[in-house]
């Protein structure tokens, strides 16, 4: 079936899938994703485990700490708690995290990096500045600076809101 044109639209240009907001979003992710996943390849991370691990150790889930509650970690990851569980499951398989019971709340489940999680995590760190710095180059004269505040603003609960949506939707 064709897509009907607008008739104040001359051209279905317009309607390219590069001119989609999301589609464009879509391929950068994808490709950023590839090129830092290979950076990063040498330290056994993802880049989706890379985030994971540097989020639960800026919430205090260095080895020998209690770390953050699986429900704290998914909030601060804008994640469900559900994908979180399935994210954690092959860096516990591969002694990276540990999940263990709440001290005082055994249903509450929280998570701290290993000693070779968090061995894992400062060589991330270190091939992540590399990548970082060169994606940076690359784009330009601050344009990885202003890519990463319209992310940051289209991440917001302030842009959801906009769009009538909320976090939990």
């Amino acid at each position: 079936m064709a897509r009907p044109v607008p008739p104040d639209v001359d051209s279905v240009e317009p309607y390219s899938p590069l001119n989609c907001t999301h589609t464009a979003m879509r391929q950068a992710s994808r490709q950023l994703t590839q090129v830092y996943d290979n950076a990063i390849a040498p330290a056994g991370l993802t880049s989706a485990q890379a985030m994971l691990v540097t989020r639960l150790d800026e919430l205090g889930g260095a080895p020998g700490g209690t770390g953050p509650s699986l429900q704290a970690l998914a909030k601060r990851l804008s994640i469900q708690i559900s994908a979180l569980t399935h994210a954690l499951r092959p860096l516990v398989r591969d002694g990276v995290v540990e999940v263990h019971p709440d001290a005082k709340d055994g249903r509450i489940k929280r998570a701290v990096l290993t000693e070779q999680g968090m061995k894992q995590t400062r060589q991330m760190y270190e091939l992540w500045q590399g990548v970082n710095a060169r994606v940076d180059d690359v784009l330009g004269s601050g344009k990885g600076a202003e890519l990463r505040e319209l992310a940051k603003k289209v991440a917001s609960p302030e842009f959801l809101n906009a769009m009538g949506r909320s976090a939990t939707d």
